[in-house]
């Protein structure tokens, strides 16, 4: 990039900061100086705004290079983490949500200590709690920063050695994201985010039309042929063993991991726990899934294109979709594109820092303070538990380049400490009466002693995917609670107390749109598997045979829905 690009590029990326900053203010002046205002955004988001910010949310600069370096190295098997989790966004709209709205809770322990007790809401706040601080947030703040780093040479442009510009990239895309998280509240996050979703929704759509542009020399159609037919294996979502993601793994663990995230995970449900009615958050939440299904054609398809382009010689797969940008997205579209990749960094930090303040203020503060702190009280702990955590996310994210290796696999394991024992205790507490809270202590203790040990003692004994692994620790720890509420059931059978400060009538479409967002997830493995995309010009009639059907029978079911919903 010459100097005029490049001051070009900051310009155009600090004015679409601006306005992005510029609406969330004028959208959220006033609203948090409550509690609920602050971390619930006032119970009054809508459907638009809860899909754009689980969208952001969920999806960061890790993401944007990791998916596509997976489709350039293998091939498009690991989408499996973004498209089953569409069938995560079916169970939230559909079971959990209703429960959640319900009881009017604010945060995920908050119900455990209704369900259960106080040490298990503070057990399950530890849990969380050295998650987020520790591992997760300062590992958005890392990946993000590094990822700005590959896609713009940025110690090339600074003259910094990469150490330098990697903490002062920390530094920059950490105050930034505090500023929403801690000033603004969740409203100012759900609308940053979605301001930012629609970026990335246009970049997203943008960079695989520029490559297949680019593949083709200039001729779209060419390119799009080329896909298609050169390196058909490229385009095959059905994983064997030696792929990232084994096929096999979407009917195991993966479907108790995107159940936590997309259910139990505090940080993605709080903004579903905003919703102004239930409706609106089932609207929201099946919304964000049928984004997760257009995953595979924004964040691999342009891999498999760096493929075509480039051969298999890059230095790392991780160089993929840096190099494909850099090559593909004109210079007037690469200040937008910069802001859109620290917008998707932002949400997922400002997000996961709202959440982590939004425990300690909730679930450990109030708690402490017997239930007498003031709206205005809480708020304002909230704020310096945000700044304490974000200046300690501050400091390790650089840490983590020293040890990379070694911290980046506990990274990708670690939410395996805490999230199928969470999975597990909301389950089993919300449909039985009986089982006490000693049954989810145990279980706590149990996961966190037998993953420790599967992951970091037998790990070279035990060689079983740690998705499988999963799936194994799911059933023995459900067993564990119902053996429990046979051994020592509760006394008194718990009963649900509604609660709910928000109109909870269902939205009469949620269950033919769950059902059609399931089918466009059963489509897309038949479109990327051996009877479709992936045979290249051996494709038999199989595929439009099984897509007819499943079209005829989504309009079949959608021509009984409506009929059922005019008014009589």
């Amino acid at each position: 990039m010459s100097h005029a690009s490049i001051l070009f590029t900051l310009l155009s990326c600090l004015f679409f900061m601006a306005l992005v900053g510029w609406i969330s203010w004028l959208k959220t002046r006033g609203t948090a100086d409550t509690k609920d205002g602050y971390f619930l955004a006032g119970r009054g988001l809508g459907a638009t705004f809860i899909a754009g910010s689980l969208l952001l949310t969920n999806l960061s600069a890790e993401q944007l290079i990791g998916l596509n370096g997976s489709a350039y190295g293998f091939n498009l098997s690991s989408m499996a983490w973004e498209v089953t989790a569409a069938v995560a966004t079916i169970a939230m709209a559909l079971i959990f949500l209703p429960r959640y709205l319900a009881g009017a809770f604010t945060t995920l322990p908050e119900f455990l200590n209704d369900r259960f007790d106080p040490t298990v809401r503070r057990m399950s706040v530890i849990l969380f709690m050295l998650g987020y601080g520790l591992v997760t947030i300062p590992s958005i703040l890392y990946s993000g920063s590094v990822a700005v780093l590959q896609l713009f040479d940025v110690p090339r442009l600074t003259g910094l050695d990469y150490f330098p510009a990697l903490v002062a990239m920390v530094i920059v895309i950490g105050i930034t994201g505090s500023i929403y998280a801690v000033f603004g509240g969740l409203r100012a996050v759900a609308v940053s985010d979605t301001i930012n979703g629609i970026g990335l929704l246009i970049v997203g759509i943008l960079v695989p039309v520029l490559g297949l542009v680019a593949l083709g020399g200039g001729d779209f159609g060419e390119g799009l042929n080329r896909l298609l037919t050169d390196h058909p294996e490229k385009l095959d979502a059905i994983g064997g063993p030696e792929d990232p993601t084994p096929f096999g793994t979407i009917f195991t663990g993966m479907i108790f991991a995107n159940l936590f995230y997309w259910c139990t995970n505090q940080y993605v449900i709080q903004r579903t726990l905003g919703a102004r009615s239930l409706a609106e958050g089932q609207k929201g939440v099946l919304f964000s899934g049928f984004f997760k299904v257009l995953v595979p054609f924004m964040m691999m398809i342009p891999g498999v294109i760096a493929f075509h382009l480039y051969g298999p010689g890059l230095g790392s797969i991780d160089q993929a979709y840096p190099r494909l940008i850099r090559d593909v997205l004109p210079v007037y579209l690469s200040g937008f594109f910069l802001a859109v990749l620290l917008g998707a960094v932002f949400s997922s930090f400002n997000s996961l820092l709202n959440s982590a303040a939004t425990l300690f203020s909730l679930d450990v503060y109030a708690p402490a303070r017997g239930g007498k702190a003031s709206d205005g009280e809480l708020v304002r702990i909230a704020k310096i538990a945000s700044i304490v955590i974000a200046f300690f996310s501050f400091a390790v994210a650089p840490l983590l380049y020293f040890a990379e290796e070694g911290l980046w696999q506990v990274i990708r394991m670690f939410t395996g400490f805490y999230n199928i024992p969470t999975v597990v205790i909301v389950i089993v507490g919300l449909f039985t009466r009986r089982v006490p809270a000693l049954g989810a202590k145990l279980v706590i203790v149990f996961h966190v002693v037998a993953y420790g040990l599967l992951r970091f003692v037998f790990d070279e004994t035990i060689t079983l995917h740690f998705l499988h692994q999963y799936a194994i620790l799911f059933v023995i720890e459900v067993v564990i609670m119902l053996a429990c509420g046979v051994w020592r059931p509760r006394a008194k059978a718990w009963s649900f107390t509604p609660n709910s400060q928000v109109d909870m009538t269902p939205w009469r479409f949620a269950k033919p749109l769950a059902i059609t967002l399931f089918s466009c997830v059963v489509a897309l493995y038949l479109i990327f598997s051996p009877i479709g995309f992936a045979a290249g010009a051996s494709a038999t009639t199989l595929l439009p045979m099984l897509l007819g059907m499943l079209t005829l029978g989504n309009v079949a079911m959608w021509a009984w829905a409506a009929r059922r919903a005019r008014p009589i």
